[in-house]
């Protein structure tokens, strides 16, 4: 269920520098709030962040100011490098740099419960450390037409919500509740005590996933491109299922596999 050995990959830039981004793609300057200040105001204004970069030796009463801002709030803070902020932006960014989500993120604990108060039959896809932003999209994309109810994201080391992913959604990511979990182990948990089936898409699995039952309130696990779901993820899954692999290939790219996954429990919901 890892990433496609084959896809091709953007060339890097040839360049020096060390903190300058490899890749041609870089944020748009729209999804980048520059400014000790400016991203205080955007906290406090309730504005959606996917994460901050502070530069390492940035310490000022203003910067206190910031981290009182964030107490409380599921957006990843990264010390970095001062070259790294340069590299990002010319402008005046004063050692710190929000990436602005496109999207409004929601909570779990608030979805589930509010779905079976309309007396609804919970759906839920949990992404444990998808990075890649096309991948993130693409699965949105296919749990929205699939009528699911809500997809769970870790609050660091998951794909950001950006305009990218929005885009590769085709808009999906307006659509489908997407809940930032600051713990996906505590996340995992309350799905199960709240009366869902865990089912974890794993290559350890020996069961075939259509051998399990997904007509019940359910939420289907789907691993990182690279090492798949944590362990103290998987430990806590009802069912680990695998879907077969007839090729040569060793593995589905995971939107692929949450694709198969994801209608198979519409077909056996219907």
């Amino acid at each position: 269920m890892e990433r496609n050995p084959f896809q091709r990959r953007p060339q890097p830039r040839g360049n020096s520098n060390p903190f300058r981004p490899k890749w041609e793609h870089r944020p748009p300057s729209s999804d980048l709030i520059f400014g000790i200040r400016a991203v205080i105001e955007a906290l406090e204004a309730g504005k959606e962040v996917d994460k901050i970069l502070v530069r390492k030796e940035l310490s000022s009463d203003l910067a206190k100011e910031l981290f009182a801002a964030l107490q409380g709030r599921n957006v990843p803070v990264q010390r970095v490098p001062v070259e790294k902020l340069n590299a990002i932006t010319q402008k005046n960014h004063q050692g710190v740099i929000a990436y602005a989500a496109a999207i409004e993120y929601q909570q779990i604990s608030n979805i589930v419960p509010a779905l079976y108060e309309e007396g609804k039959n919970p759906f839920v896809v949990v992404l444990d450390g998808v990075t890649d932003i096309r991948n993130f999209g693409a699965i949105a994309r296919t749990c929205e037409c699939a009528g699911v109810n809500a997809i769970v994201v870790p609050s660091r080391g998951g794909a950001a919500a950006n305009a990218d992913a929005v885009k590769t959604s085709a808009g999906a990511l307006h659509v489908i509740p997407v809940c930032r979990e600051n713990s996906l182990v505590e996340a995992v948990k309350f799905l199960k005590g709240s009366g869902l089936k865990v089912v974890a898409a794993t290559e350890k699995a020996v069961k075939n996933y259509t051998e399990v039952s997904y007509k019940e309130p359910v939420a289907i696990v789907m691993g990182s491109e690279n090492v798949g779901i944590s362990d103290d993820v998987l430990r806590l899954c009802d069912e680990l299922v695998a879907i077969p692999i007839l090729g040569t290939i060793a593995s589905l790219n995971v939107s692929v596999a949450a694709g198969v996954l994801v209608y198979e429990a519409v077909k056996q919901r219907q």
